[in-house]
């Protein structure tokens, strides 16, 4: 399925022009999704990444106040990609000029969708989403929540868009904040890590080089066998233990480490951390 334009209009406006915003619209453009020409993007004034947007993918920018106005008001799709500090008063703002059947998707960590109806002024159909850094290269992880007021349309064309930067999962709102444990934050756990392992592989011997690379191409081919094969981690990790070997001795300094239960409670801090960052949010904004 594309996202169309509809009378002539940009269909899909970022409001804010980071790093995500232009993550997604790689995506979107990359995978066919929407075409260059639906898509705007803007910022509050950085006119030079503008310029870069425009040059690299063939988008539209607003650049004045009042193309900024038209390009928001007649979008039908409005991803709010700005910092949270400058949420509140651009949504208080917005709201009086957007009309209700706009899909709003937000892809600011913390805000909430009640929040995000509160600041508009009224029950708008909202798609709450938490991508991943990994988006960038479109291997992301997002987990997405409705507002009951979003329609199956609206819905499709959500999930087509973030499909176009990774995989997808549609979690109940109050779950969002163990997603943002295990995959918003989830990288970092993964390159931590691999810091780790580098290291190590430095102080055996290895070059700096060789460490790196031979640690990047273990983690991914770990990945890509979990997801060809489908097999559990606690299989593939069992078949390639010898009682005995070196991988068991490995594994056995792991777990007098406390690495399992020390990885679990990580998740569950950055979830804990997700909630407390989104009630300030809300306490700062409304």
């Amino acid at each position: 399925m594309t996202i169309n334009n509809t009378n002539n209009a940009p269909s899909i406006c970022f409001y804010g022009a980071g790093s995500m915003a232009e993550a997604i619209v790689r995506g979107l453009i990359h995978r066919k999704v929407a075409p260059p020409e639906s898509i705007t993007m803007l910022n509050r004034s950085n006119q030079e990444r503008l310029a870069h947007l425009e040059s690299a993918y063939g988008i539209k920018t607003g650049r004045s106040d009042a193309e900024k106005e038209s390009s928001l008001i007649s979008a039908s799709v409005i991803v709010l990609a700005m910092k949270p500090k400058d949420a509140g008063e651009a949504l208080k703002a917005l709201g009086p000029k957007l009309n209700q059947e706009q899909l709003i998707v937000s892809v600011i960590a913390g805000l909430s969708i009640s929040t995000i109806q509160a600041l508009l002024g009224y029950k708008a159909p909202i798609a709450r989403t938490m991508p991943n850094t990994s988006s960038s290269i479109g291997f992301g992880a997002t987990g997405i929540s409705f507002s009951a007021e979003v329609n199956e349309t609206q819905t499709a064309q959500v999930l087509k868009m973030f499909e176009a930067v990774g995989t997808v999962q549609v979690i109940p709102e109050e779950q969002m904040e163990i997603l943002t444990g295990v995959s918003g934050s989830g990288p970092a756990y993964i390159y931590y890590m691999m810091e780790a392992m580098i290291e190590a592989g430095i102080e055996g011997g290895l070059s700096v080089e060789q460490a790196r690379e031979l640690t990047v191409q273990t983690v991914l081919g770990a990945a890509a066998m979990m997801k060809e094969t489908g097999e559990e981690p606690a299989k593939l990790r069992k078949d390639i233990t010898s009682p005995n070997g070196s991988t068991q001795a490995a594994l056995e300094t792991l777990a007098a480490g406390s690495f399992n239960a020390t990885v679990k409670a990580a998740v569950h801090r950055a979830a804990e951390r997700s909630k407390e960052m989104g009630e300030a949010v809300k306490e700062a904004l409304l």
